[in-house]
């Protein structure tokens, strides 16, 4: 068999279902995408430990659900610098918001390949941060803001970006 014939043999069968290579960014060394889980592991719990249990939060055993449905709303409270919140209560929650969620842009598409374009991880991103949104309302443990959705998002969006910048 000619030299040719085989590296076309050999190319065709690494093409996979849709008959592309593997793209450089979707080949990930085993053991640095085993590492990536144990981070995004114990980062999700750390997530979750402060969205629900740190930062002196308590449960709110009276009154009605809080949440707020109205897009930028909260945003555009924080950049009204007349309504009495703090300059660090503001910057904990724009900055926090953002910055909290930017490991998870980073790590999600390092464990799962499928998920390293914007669209499939928004698709898959959008379901979890609604879900955690919903469940800290439900809980009152916190309140329910499409503002927390779109800054987590755009959280997201970045660690993405930078996955994209160093890979």
């Amino acid at each position: 068999m000619r030299l040719s014939k085989v590296r076309a043999i050999a190319d065709k069968r690494s093409r996979g279902r849709a008959g592309r290579r593997p793209s450089r960014r979707a080949q990930l060394r085993p053991g640095l995408r085993i590492l990536a889980g144990v981070l995004l592991f114990f980062y999700s719990a750390a997530v979750l430990y402060w969205m629900f249990l740190g930062f002196g939060r308590t449960v709110r055993t009276e009154g009605a659900m809080q949440y707020n449905l109205e897009p930028l709303r909260t945003v555009k409270l924080y950049f009204d610098m007349d309504n009495g919140v703090p300059f660090t209560g503001r910057l904990i929650n724009l900055a926090g918001n953002i910055i909290v969620f930017i490991p998870f842009g980073v790590l999600i598409p390092l464990v799962q390949a499928r998920l390293r374009n914007v669209f499939t991880l928004t698709l898959w991103a959008v379901p979890s941060i609604l879900l955690l949104e919903t469940l800290q309302m439900l809980l009152r443990v916190g309140s329910f803001d499409v503002d927390d959705l779109l800054l987590n998002l755009t959280g997201v969006w970045a660690g993405l970006i930078i996955l994209y910048r160093f890979t």
